[in-house]
């Protein structure tokens, strides 16, 4: 019998995400309260994650059509 594991979902801090996007965490939670934001997840403790996937489905559209 074989255990196959599942790889844990990649999951970013809020400074984490400020940092690839190059935005101060202020502009983060401005977003955030203007549902602008990438999808977070909230964790029991009150911290926040955003999901690799959700980060780039975000980024993608929002892409400029240029």
């Amino acid at each position: 019998m074989t255990i196959t594991k599942l790889s844990p979902r990649k999951m970013l801090t809020v400074i984490e995400v400020c940092e690839e996007l190059g935005i101060s965490r202020s502009t983060f939670y401005d977003w955030r309260q203007k549902k602008r934001a990438p999808r977070c997840i909230k964790l029991p403790n009150g911290d926040l994650r955003v999901r690799r996937g959700d980060l780039d489905h975000w980024l993608d559209n929002h892409e400029d059509a240029a």
